[in-house]
C-alpha cells in the first residue's frame, strides 16, 4: 500500500486548474541533521492535486490560497504528467483543511488579558475596604462589648475539568493509528471549527477518541483527531473499544 503523507504550510505558488482537479505545490524543510556519512537534507517540493469539489468546499480562492496554512492529507503518485507535476512528490489529496491564521490567535488574546486583569483588581478593592475599616475601628472606642462575628468559610471554588467526560485513558497522539478509510473522508469544515473553537476556550477536547485497546488504531472521532493534529496536541483522551 502507498505510503500516507501529511503537508502542513501555504502554497508555494499559483492555483492551476484542470478539467476535474486543481493543482498547486508546496515545499517543506529537510532535518537540520543526518546520519554521519550521509549528505543533509534540503527543501522538498510537492505537487497536491485536489478533486475539485472538496476544495471549493474549503472556501480557498486563487488570490488567498498563498496566505492560508493549511493541512494536507494523502498518497504519493508517480501517475501525473510531468508536465502537471512541477514539485519532486506528487500527492493525491484525500483530506484538506484549512488551519487557524496567527491573526485570529492575537485577536482574542486581548480581551482574555483584560478579563484577568478585572478579576485581579476586583479582591483589592475589597482589601482595601476591609483595611479601611479595621483603622475606623481602632480609632473609635466601642463603648459596649461587641459579640465576635463568626467567620464563614469561604466558598471553595470548583475546579474545571481538564478533559471530557467518561475518559479511560491519556495516550500520545503520535500512537494513534488512522485507518485509510478515515483518510478518505473529509470531516465538515464548519463543525471541525466548532470543535477547534471548543478547545480554544477550554484547552480539552469535547468528546474523547474511541481506539482498539493494545493495536491503538481509531475506530470512531476522526474529526477529534484531525482537531488534535491541528492545535498540535500531545495527548489525547480516549475509552477502549477491544478487540473481538
Amino acid at each position: 500500500m502507498p505510503h500516507k503523507m501529511t503537508l502542513t504550510g501555504s502554497a508555494t505558488g499559483p492555483l492551476r486548474e484542470y478539467d476535474r482537479y486543481v493543482a498547486f505545490d508546496m515545499r517543506e524543510k529537510g532535518s537540520p541533521s543526518a546520519p554521519k556519512g550521509l549528505k543533509k537534507s534540503t527543501f522538498i517540493s510537492y505537487t497536491v492535486f485536489v478533486a475539485k469539489k472538496a476544495f471549493n468546499k474549503t472556501g480557498l480562492t486563487k488570490k488567498n490560497i498563498m496566505h492560508e496554512k493549511i493541512l494536507i492529507q494523502g498518497e504519493p503518485t508517480l501517475d501525473i504528467p510531468i508536465d502537471e507535476c512541477p514539485g519532486e512528490i506528487g500527492i493525491i489529496c484525500f483530506q484538506i483543511t484549512v488551519l487557524p491564521s496567527k491573526n485570529d490567535k492575537e485577536a482574542n488574546e486581548p480581551k482574555d488579558k483584560k478579563e484577568v486583569k478585572q478579576e485581579v483588581s476586583a479582591p483589592s478593592e475589597v482589601q482595601k475596604n476591609s483595611e479601611y475599616t479595621k483603622q475606623e475601628e481602632k480609632q473609635d472606642p466601642v463603648s459596649q462589648p461587641v459579640a465576635k462575628e463568626e467567620k464563614k468559610a469561604a466558598p471553595k471554588q470548583k475546579q474545571l475539568p481538564t478533559q471530557p467526560k467518561g475518559i479511560q485513558d491519556v495516550v500520545s497522539f503520535d500512537d494513534i493509528i488512522v485507518p485509510e478509510a478515515f483518510l478518505k473522508t473529509r470531516p465538515n469544515p464548519e463543525k471541525t471549527q466548532k470543535v477547534i473553537d471548543f478547545v480554544k476556550r477550554t484547552g480539552y477536547l469535547d468528546e474523547p477518541l474511541t481506539i482498539e485497546k493494545g493495536s491503538k488504531i481509531l475506530k470512531d472521532g476522526y474529526r477529534r483527531y484531525i482537531v488534535a493534529k491541528t492545535v498540535k496536541m500531545e495527548k489525547v483522551p480516549v475509552i477502549y473499544e477491544y478487540q473481538k
